[in-house]
C-alpha cells in the first residue's frame, strides 16, 4: 500500500464527508493505493455515524472509536499502530489542511529520502492570540530540540516513512514534538514543506491557550528524558554531590571561624546562632536527597524493559 492517511478528530461530523471526498480525489488522480484511518477521539456528535457510513461505502475507510476523549497523541498512537502504508500522512479533520499537498509530501519521503516531512503554514488564518504564542513556542522548540530547519512543530499535516511511526511512542500531549521524538529515535532526516492553510469551514477550534503552557512543560520533560532518561545519576548525582560539597565546606568554615575566635579570646556566638550554619545544613540535606533521587532513578532505569531497546537500522 502506498499511503496511509491518519485523521484524528473530535466533533467534526460536518467536515468528514468533504474531507474524504477530497482525499479520494487526490489519490485517484495520482493512482495511489491508500487507506484513510479516522480516529474518533470520544466525539459527542455524530462523527462516528459518519465514519461508519463512509466505511460501509468505501473499502479504503477504516475507523477507531475511543470510549472517551483522550487527546490527539493517543489518537495518533493508535492510528500509527494500525497504519499499513509505506508512507504515513497525518492531517487534521477540520479542512484546514489541504489533501492536495499529499503527492509532494510523499515524493519528498520516497524520492528525496526524508524520514519525516513537516508542513509549515507560512500564511495562517488564525487570530494574533494564537499566532504570536505559536511563534514563541516554535522558536523555543527549535532551540531545545536542535531541529533548526522546522518553523511549525505543531502542524498537523506531516508525512512519515513507515519505519518512523512504528518506532516512536506518542503519548500524553507529545504530538507537538513528533519531529523531536523521531530525532531521538535516530530518524534525523527531517524536512519541511510550506503548505496551504485554510480558514476553518465548520465548527470551532478544540484547543485553548492552555496548550501553550502544557507544550512548554512537555518540551522540558522530553528534553530531560532524552538527555538523562537512561542515566539519571548523571544529573541528580552530580547536582547532589555539588550541593553537599558546598554545604559541607560552608559548615567547616562556620565551625573553624568559631574556633578561631575562641582561640584568640575574641567575642563569639553559638554556631546555631549563625544563619550560615542553617544554610550549609540545608545544602547538605538537599544534596543528599538529590543524590538518593539519582540512585533510585538508576535502580528504576536498570530494571526497565526498554533500557536496551536500541534502534537497529540494518543487520548482515
Amino acid at each position: 500500500m502506498d499511503i496511509s492517511v491518519i485523521v484524528p478528530l473530535y466533533n467534526e461530523e460536518e467536515s468528514l464527508p468533504e474531507l474524504y471526498a477530497w482525499i479520494d480525489r487526490v489519490m485517484k488522480a495520482n493512482n495511489f493505493s491508500y487507506e484513510v484511518i479516522f480516529v474518533n477521539d470520544g466525539s459527542t456528535d455524530h462523527s462516528w455515524d459518519v465514519i461508519e457510513n463512509l466505511s460501509a461505502n468505501h473499502k479504503e475507510v477504516k475507523g477507531i472509536k475511543f470510549r472517551r476523549n483522550y487527546g490527539k497523541s493517543p489518537a495518533l498512537f493508535c492510528g500509527f499502530e494500525k497504519a499499513e502504508g509505506d508512507v504515513v500522512i497525518t492531517m487534521d479533520a477540520d479542512l484546514q489542511d489541504s489533501p492536495d499537498e499529499i503527492p509532494e509530501l510523499r515524493r519528498m519521503i520516497v524520492e528525496d529520502g526524508y524520514d519525516l516531512v513537516s508542513g509549515y503554514k507560512k500564511k495562517r488564518y488564525d487570530p494574533l492570540s494564537k499566532t504570536i504564542p505559536t511563534k514563541l513556542f516554535n522558536a523555543t522548540a527549535r532551540k531545545v530540540s536542535g531541529i533548526h530547519n522546522l518553523h511549525d512543530f505543531n502542524c498537523g499535516l506531516k508525512a512519515y516513512r513507515k519505519a518512523v511511526v512504528k518506532n516512536i511512542e506518542v503519548y500524553g500531549e507529545m504530538h507537538r514534538y513528533i519531529p523531536y521524538l523521531a530525532k531521538n529515535a535516530g530518524f534525523d532526516k527531517i524536512g519541511e514543506k510550506v503548505v496551504q492553510h485554510q480558514a476553518r469551514k465548520y465548527g470551532k477550534t478544540k484547543f485553548g491557550l492552555d496548550r501553550f503552557v502544557n507544550g512548554y512543560l512537555d518540551l522540558i520533560s522530553l528534553w530531560f528524558l532524552s538527555r538523562f532518561g537512561l542515566k539519571p545519576m548523571h544529573i541528580f548525582g552530580l547536582t547532589g554531590s555539588l550541593m553537599f560539597f558546598i554545604g559541607f565546606i560552608a559548615a567547616i568554615v562556620v565551625g573553624f571561624g568559631k574556633l578561631y575566635q575562641m582561640w584568640n579570646n575574641m567575642p563569639y556566638r553559638l554556631v546555631t546562632d549563625n544563619p550560615w550554619f542553617y544554610i550549609a545544613l540545608t545544602m547538605m540535606i538537599l544534596g543528599s536527597q538529590f543524590f538518593l533521587a539519582g540512585f533510585v532513578g538508576e535502580l528504576i532505569s536498570r530494571s526497565s524493559q526498554e533500557r536496551n531497546n536500541y534502534q537497529i537500522e540494518k543487520e548482515l
